[in-house]
């Protein structure tokens, strides 16, 4: 039998072979206009013309494809995978001769010419490099010349040998109450054919009460998939559940079906299905892939490129080392080193089949750390994630999104679950570092955002039993008790009065912040507050700042309005006696609790539980 056409893989796609995979295309404009054509390719002399696929240079004019979407991730191609060596085609359209370069980095960004073609007419060009010189950074992309007349590249695809029949592979998107944005998504993936082909299913899974099925669009892409397309109707699980469902609905087949999960709210780039696809049918191990974040508010930018957590404090998005890119214009420069990560985030994250067997489903924590939990796992399993540079999808900037919501409350409950997990629980730690944040909210007069913070540490007390539902009576308690404190409250700038603006001094020395939260405690007591009101920007509520007043408006991330905090001499020592009285409880009673939820994990993390879940 022919391997390409054996059980569990799925046909070949125009111009790819047995023995030839085709790990990327090139690009020339994205499928939204937010994309800017930099990002892509970028023309640096001459007139010319371009579409998806396609570029057209006037006679002397010159281009290049050293952009985020144009290069080829060398290096990490080189450290995980089994390819050896790469080759680009390049389609050329000329009635004279034009000029083809394949170009690589290093760690330091240094250029060095690899191939060079200078066709003369119509035909295909092919110029292949080594994978051999890029272990610790570097990668490849093409440039072009147009000499004597206008000349017109397409149809460039590069390609490895194939290490393996290409695995099936399915996307699963999970949404709640974005139908619009949902359908857009789907739509995107529908309007790229050699996606479309590439994929065995895609499961849209909907809990919410505004449904997808309902949009005009959604119905006009249904057809491009087929019966491939899984519309599934469910309880609000947050995005675990959401997410999960798609894991469950593949693996029980028992299939080696890989799972791209994907938001609904994202501006989709297509290519990175084909990108995070291929990837994964040659890494040498089992590997979770993951896309990168573009921000979808300043589409230049990256959010990260390797990211981290700190289980003594609950803190995600950190650094893994000192090469590591956070919140990068990828305008000026791109990175050329290789880093690695310790998870992806679920944006747009493929999930090999044999994770989900080795490790088990995701818990059943509603949503927050969800993604980050199951990362670790896999890591603790050897299975290990890769952030693709070149595989991205802009997503909303994170930055605009104000702490003070409902999610925190999962966000603290699910990250001590997640370090409960971990074989280095450190509770001690996290007692002294978990006070500080909930003091700094008391001092910062954010009475409604302490609740939910010492509301997620009892919900962590109460043990694997708070998980039974899935989380949504932990989301309905949550935000009915959040409606006590007006400063959780979100109102329109222009309702407030005019008060002066207080910018804030430039941030204490770190050695000196605990001292200064000890002061700032010691000055509401006595009520030696400014009286206010004033108005402080985002940016300037710090805690050492927002605790000097009495009364301030402060700007909510979103910049969609304003909160008002006042001090409340009742409230604040009401939430400093909670905090005294749960860290007590935690110090006693978290290594037991962590305990439990090790013991009750194969449990929650099972398909039975999670067939369960989905049935009430």
């Amino acid at each position: 039998m022919d391997p390409a056409n054996s059980p569990g893989t799925r046909p070949l796609p125009e111009n790819e072979t047995a023995d030839r995979l085709v790990a990327q295309r090139t690009l020339f404009t994205g499928t939204s206009p937010v994309a800017n054509e930099e990002l892509y390719a970028v023309v640096e002399k001459g007139g010319s013309t371009r579409d998806r696929f396609s570029l057209n240079l006037h006679a002397g004019a010159k281009a290049h494809t050293n952009t985020f979407f144009g290069r080829f991730p060398a290096s990490y191609w080189q450290r995980w995978t089994t390819a050896t060596e790469v080759t680009a085609s390049v389609r050329v359209l000329s009635t004279t001769s034009c000029r083809v370069l394949l170009v690589a980095s290093d760690i330091g960004g240094h250029r060095r010419i690899v191939a060079a073609s200078t066709p003369d007419g119509q035909g295909t060009v092919t110029l292949t490099s080594g994978l051999d010189q890029f272990v610790d950074g570097g990668s490849l992309w093409l440039e072009f010349e147009a000499l004597d007349a206008e000349v017109t590249f397409d149809r460039i695809e590069w390609s490895v040998e194939a290490a393996a029949p290409p695995r099936p592979l399915a996307i699963a998107i999970c949404t709640f109450n974005r139908a619009d944005d949902c359908a857009n998504t789907v739509a995107a993936l529908a309007s790229d054919t050699r996606v479309v082909d590439q994929l065995d299913a895609v499961y849209v899974v909907d809990q919410g009460t505004d449904p997808v099925e309902d949009r005009e669009l959604f119905r006009k892409v249904v057809p491009t998939f087929g019966d491939r397309l899984h519309y599934l109707r469910q309880p609000n699980l947050g995005g675990a559940g959401g997410f999960t469902r798609g894991l469950f609905e593949v693996s029980a087949s028992g299939d080696d079906t890989d799972v791209i999960l994907m938001d609904d709210d994202i501006l989709c780039e297509p290519e990175t299905v084909l990108r995070l696809g291929a990837f994964a049918n040659c890494t040498t191990r089992p590997a979770l892939v993951g896309a990168e974040m573009l921000f979808l508010y300043s589409p230049n930018y990256l959010l990260a490129n390797a990211e981290r957590v700190d289980l003594t404090n609950l803190r995600r998005g950190l650094a893994t080392e000192k090469f590591s890119t956070h919140n990068h214009n990828l305008l000026k420069s791109l990175p050329e080193r290789r880093v690695d990560t310790e998870y992806n985030g679920w944006w747009s994250c493929l999930i090999p089949a044999e994770a989900v067997r080795r490790v088990g489903l995701p818990l059943p924590v509603f949503f927050q750390w969800d993604d980050v939990e199951f990362g670790l796992r896999c890591g603790r399993a050897g299975i290990p994630t890769i952030t693709l540079p070149g595989a991205a999808v802009w997503h909303a900037d994170f930055y605009w999104k104000d702490v003070d919501g409902f999610a925190h409350y999962f966000s603290t409950r699910n990250g001590l679950i997640t370090a409960a997990l971990d074989p280095g629980f450190a509770s001690s730690a996290l007692v002294k570092n978990l006070s500080r944040d909930i003091s700094r909210s008391i001092v910062s007069l954010q009475y409604g955002l302490a609740h939910t913070q010492l509301r997620a540490i009892e919900g962590f007390l109460e043990g694997p039993e708070a998980l039974a539902d899935g989380g949504q009576a932990a989301l309905a308690s949550i935000n009915a008790e959040r409606k006590r404190f007006a400063e959780t409250v979100t109102r329109r700038a222009s309702e407030l009065p005019p008060v002066a603006v207080r910018r804030a001094d430039p941030p204490p020395n770190p050695a000196l912040e605990d001292a200064i939260l000890a002061k700032r405690v010691v000055t509401q007591a006595r009520g030696r507050l400014e009286p206010g009101p004033v108005s402080i920007s985002f940016e300037d509520a710090q805690w050492w700042h927002v605790g000097r007043f009495a009364h301030v408006f402060v700007t909510d991330a979103s910049q969609s309005g304003m909160r008002e905090r006042r001090f409340d001499r009742e409230l604040a020592s009401e939430m400093t006696r909670r905090l005294v009285a749960v860290m007590k409880r935690f110090r006693t009673e978290a290594p037991a609790v962590a305990e439990a939820y090790r013991q009750a994990f194969p449990q929650l993390t099972s398909r039975e539980n999670w067939a369960h879940l989905y049935e009430n």
